[in-house]
C-alpha cells in the first residue's frame, strides 16, 4: 500500500549536541512539550522538524484529519492485529516478533516516528477496562513477549513507547489515584516486565502513567524515572508522559520526564523557563531533556527519509495467521471440534457477533482496518451457506437486518432454528462493556448473551461457543451445558476468518491462557481492594495476583493460567535438573539451574505444544506464591514426533526482593521445579537444593537478638558487653529461655534491666561499628 510522505530535514544523532548548544532556553523548554496533539515541537530557526507519534499498539492509529484523540474517523487504514490479550495467548516469541515487524513497516510507511505501545501493566483484576491491551497477569510472560514485540517494531527504524510506567492497573480514577504498593510487590510483580523490555530491547521511549505510586505522581517521581529506570536498568531513551499525565512540569523535568504530551500551548514551557531563571531548576536538566527529544527526532528522520510501503494483503494474511494462534480452546468435550465441513447442513450460526465482529478494544487504540472479515463472510467464502440468526441486539450492529427487534424475539427464532442441530453461538463483550477510561463492574457476559447460551444449549444437539472479549469472562454459570468453548479474545481484522478456520480444522488452536479464568470474581484476592476509595487503592493482596493468589488460597478455577487444548495431545517426560552453587561471584544473568525434558505429540495431527516451567520454594523463610512461571517455549510437532526442550534459570530467576537490603537475594534451600501444560497441570516435578550464601540483614537499632547472632563478630562484641547477662541468651545453657528471648530487639536489652554492662551508649558504639546507627 502506497502512502503520502512528508518532507524532512536531514538531522543525525551526531548533530544533537551541537543543536542543543545553539538553542535558547525558551527553545529548549519548547522541545519539552509537544507542538500539538501528535507531533513533537519543531524549531524552524535551526532546521529542526517535528516528528509524529501516534497510538498503537496492535495497529497504527494515525488520524489524517483534525485530531479528536479517541475517534476512529479520519484514521488512515492500517492492519488491525489481535490485541495484546491475544498476542500473549500465543506464548510464542517468534509470532509476536513478526507482528512487531509488520507494525514497524506500517508505522514507517505512514511517516510516524514512534508507535505508542506496547502496554505491559499487570492484570491485577479482571475488571480493568484496558486489560485487552495488556499482556498478562504474569510479569515473566508479559516481559518476554513484549520485548520481542518491541524488537520487531524497532527493527524497522521506528520507535516504541513502553507503557504505562508504573502500577497503572485500573481505569477508575486513573488520572489521580495513588497505587499503594509495598516495595517487594513492586519489584517482583509490577516492575519486572518493564525491566525485561528495557534491558533487552531498549525501547526508544517509556511512557509514564497517569496515576501516583505511593503518593507521588509517576510523571514526577525521581525514584521511578531516574533511579530505577535509568540508573538501575540503564534506560537510554526518552521518557514521555501519557497524554495529560503531567501535574507539576518543573518537578517532572527534575525527576526525569523529558517530553510532555500533548502540547500545553506554551503554559508549561514558560514555567520551565521561569524556574530556571529563578534558580529553582538546573538548566542542565532542561538540556538533558532537549537532548533526549532531539535524539528521538533524529532517529525517526532516518526512517522518514525512506519510508517505503507495505502490502496490505500480505499483512492481512499475517493477521489471519496470528489470530488462529491467539485463540484458546478452553473446552472440547467429545472432540466436537473440528466441525466437518461436509456436515454443514447440520450447522446453525447464532449471535450477532458472527456478523458484526468485536475485534478490537474501545478507546484510544481503535484502528481503521484495511479489511474486516466476519465469521459469516468466512463461511460464505468457503461456499458454506449456513443459516444465521442474530439472537440478540448489539449496539454496534444498529441498522443491520433484525436489529430493530427486541432480544426476546431474536432469541426465540434462534432457539427454534437450533433445535436438534449443531449450534455455533458467537457471544462476548460489546464495546461498551470494556474500554479505556472505565472499569468493568463484573465478569459476566451480557444478560442477552447468557440467555441465548442457556436456551440454545437446552435444545441443540451440540453447542459450540465462540467468545470475543478483551479480558476474562465468567464461564462457570454455563460452561457445563455446552460442548466446546473457543476463546478468540479481540482477534483483529481477520478474527472472523480465523475463527472459522479453527472451527473447521483448517488450523488447530494453539493459544494458552495468559490470564486465569476464576470460577467467581470473589475468588480474586485483588477484589478485596479494587478499585479503591478516596483517591487511593491499596494493593493489599501483595504478590498474590492472578494464578499466584488463586493457587495460594486453593481456589477452584474454571480454567487455569497456561491452559489451552488443541486437536492433538502431548506428553511430557524425562525431566532432568542440574544446578550450580550460587556464590558472591555469580552475576544476575548467570545460569544456575538447567532444566531439560522431552515433549511428544501423542495425537493424530500436527500441533503446537507450550511446555511451561514453574518454580516454587517450599520451606521459604519469606512469603511466596506456591509456584511462579520462569520459562516456556512454543514447540510445533508432527504426530509421533518428540523434541528435547532445554530451559535455564539464572540467579535473577531464583531471586526475591529483600526489603532489608533493598536488593535481589537468592535464598538457599529447596527449589521445586515443575513442568507441564498449565499452572495446574504439571506432571513433571523435581526438587533440588540451592546452595547460596545465607542472606544476612544489616544490623540496625531494632535488630533482634537472633539477628545479631547471624553476625558472628558483632554478636561476640555484644555478648562481651552484656557480661554475665549474656547467659540468658545462650542457646546451649538454656535453650527454652534463649528461644523466648531471641525476638527481643537489641536496644531493649539496654532498657529492660538485663545487663548493667550494655548501656545505651555502649550499644550505640557497637551499632556504629557493626551496623547502621
Amino acid at each position: 500500500m502506497a502512502v503520502d510522505t512528508i518532507a524532512t530535514t536531514p538531522l543525525a544523532v551526531a548533530d544533537v549536541p551541537r543543536l542543543v548548544a545553539g538553542l535558547t532556553l525558551e527553545e529548549k523548554a519548547s522541545l519539552c512539550s509537544g507542538q500539538d496533539f501528535w507531533n513533537t515541537q519543531a524549531v524552524d530557526r535551526l532546521g529542526i522538524p517535528a516528528v509524529m507519534v501516534t497510538d498503537g499498539p496492535h495497529g497504527l492509529r494515525k488520524q489524517a484529519g483534525a485530531a479528536d484523540h479517541v475517534g476512529l474517523h479520519d484514521s488512515v487504514p492500517a492492519t488491525c492485529f489481535p490485541t495484546a490479550a491475544g498476542l500473549a495467548s500465543t506464548w510464542d516469541r517468534d509470532v509476536v516478533r513478526r507482528v512487531g515487524e509488520a507494525l514497524g513497516v506500517e508505522t514507517r510507511a505512514h511517516d510516524v516516528g514512534v508507535l505508542l505501545g506496547p502496554g505491559v501493566n499487570m492484570k491485577r483484576s479482571p475488571l480493568c477496562g484496558r486489560n485487552f491491551e495488556y499482556f498478562s497477569e504474569d510479569p515473566h510472560l508479559a516481559g518476554e513477549l513484549a520485548a520481542d514485540l518491541v524488537d520487531g517494531i524497532q527493527s524497522q527504524g521506528v520507535g516504541t513507547s513502553l507503557k504505562h510506567f508504573a502500577a497503572n492497573n485500573q481505569e477508575t480514577d486513573r488520572m489521580r489515584v495513588s497505587a499503594e504498593v509495598d516495595e517487594r510487590t513492586l519489584r517482583e510483580i509490577y516492575l519486572p516486565a518493564f525491566e525485561t523490555v528495557v534491558t533487552r530491547a531498549q525501547p526508544w521511549t517509556v511512557m509514564c502513567a497517569y496515576n501516583k505510586v505511593n503518593g507521588v505522581y509517576a510523571s514526577q517521581d525521581p525514584w521511578l524515572l531516574t533511579e530505577v529506570l535509568r540508573d538501575e536498568w540503564g534506560f537510554e531513551g526518552l521518557v514521555v508522559s501519557d497524554w495529560g499525565a503531567v501535574d507539576d512540569r518543573v518537578e517532572a523535568v527534575a525527576a526525569g520526564l523529558d517530553l510532555e504530551m500533548p502540547s500545553s500551548a506554551g503554559i508549561n514551557d514558560a514555567r520551565i523557563v521561569a524556574a530556571v531563571r529563578a534558580g529553582e531548576l538546573d538548566e542542565a536538566l532542561v538540556d538533558q531533556a532537549a537532548t533526549r527529544v532531539l535524539t528521538v527526532v533524529a532517529r525517526a528522520l532516518e526512517a522518514a527519509a525512506d519510508p517505503g510501503t507495505f502490502d496490505a494483503a500480505t499483512h492481512h494474511a499475517l493477521a489471519h495467521e496470528v489470530a488462529t494462534r491467539t485463540a484458546v480452546l478452553l473446552k472440547n468435550d467429545g472432540d466436537v471440534l473440528p466441525l466437518d465441513p461436509a456436515a454443514a447442513d447440520d450447522l446453525v450460526v447464532v449471535g450477532e457477533m458472527a456478523r458484526t465482529p468485536r475485534y478490537q478494544g474501545a478507546g484510544s487504540s481503535q484502528v481503521n482496518p484495511t479489511r474486516l472479515v466476519s465469521a459469516l463472510d468466512a463461511f460464505a467464502e468457503r461456499g458454506l451457506d449456513v443459516p444465521f440468526h442474530p439472537g440478540y441486539v448489539l449496539a454496534e450492529a444498529a441498522g443491520r437486518p433484525g436489529q430493530d427487534r427486541d432480544d426476546a424475539e431474536l432469541r426465540a427464532e434462534a432457539v427454534t432454528a437450533a433445535a436438534g442441530r449443531t449450534a455455533v453461538v458467537f457471544a462476548g463483550l460489546p464495546a461498551v462493556d470494556e474500554s479505556e477510561g472505565y472499569d468493568r463492574e463484573h465478569m459476566e457476559l451480557p444478560a442477552s448473551h447468557l440467555a441465548i447460551l442457556r436456551e440454545v444449549s437446552a435444545v441443540a444437539r451440540r453447542t459450540v461457543v465462540v467468545l470475543s472479549n478483551g479480558s476474562a469472562v465468567t464461564v462457570s454459570g454455563w460452561e457445563d451445558s455446552v460442548d466446546a468453548i473457543l476463546e478468540t479474545w479481540l482477534g483483529g481484522q481477520a478474527a472472523g476468518s480465523a475463527a472459522v478456520a479453527l472451527l473447521l480444522g483448517e488450523a488447530a488452536p494453539s493459544g494458552r491462557l495468559a490470564e486465569s479464568i476464576p470460577v467467581a470474581l470473589a475468588d480474586v484476592p485483588a477484589q478485596l481492594n479494587f478499585p479503591g476509595e478516596n483517591g487511593s487503592v491499596r494493593y493489599g493482596e501483595g504478590l498474590f495476583i492472578g494464578y499466584r493468589g488463586l493457587d495460594a488460597t486453593g481456589a477452584d478455577v474454571s480454567y487455569p493460567f497456561g491452559h489451552g487444548l488443541t486437536y492433538t495431545s502431548f506428553e511430557h517426560t524425562d525431566l532432568t535438573v542440574e544446578s550450580d552453587d550460587v556464590t558472591a561471584d555469580t552475576a544476575p544473568g548467570d545460569v544456575v539451574v538447567r532444566v531439560g525434558f522431552t515433549v511428544t505429540n501423542t495425537g493424530p495431527r500436527e500441533g503446537v505444544a507450550v511446555p511451561q516451567l514453574y518454580v516454587g520454594r517450599p520451606g521459604s523463610a519469606v512469603t511466596r506464591a506456591p509456584r511462579e512461571l520462569r520459562g516456556f517455549e512454543a514447540v510445533t510437532l508432527q504426530p509421533g514426533d518428540s523434541r528435547r526442550v532445554e530451559l535455564t534459570l539464572t540467579r535473577r530467576d531464583l531471586s526475591h526482593w529483600d526489603t532489608a537490603t533493598h536488593a535481589w537475594v537468592v535464598e538457599p534451600g529447596a527449589l521445586e521445579v515443575a513442568v507441564g501444560a498449565s499452572s495446574r497441570d504439571l506432571p513433571l516435578t523435581a526438587t533440588v537444593d540451592v546452595v547460596a550464601p545465607e542472606p544476612v540483614a544489616p544490623l540496625h537499632r531494632y535488630s533482634t537478638i537472633d539477628e545479631w547472632r547471624r553476625h558472628p563478630e558483632a554478636w561476640a562484641a555484644l555478648v562481651d558487653a552484656m557480661g554475665d547477662a549474656a547467659q540468658m541468651f545462650d542457646t546451649e545453657a538454656d535453650p527454652a529461655m534463649a528461644a523466648m528471648l531471641s525476638a527481643i530487639p537489641g536496644i531493649k536489652v539496654t532498657t529492660m534491666g538485663f545487663s548493667d554492662g550494655l548501656t545505651p551508649e555502649r550499644f550505640e558504639e557497637l551499632l556504629t561499628r557493626y551496623g547502621q546507627a
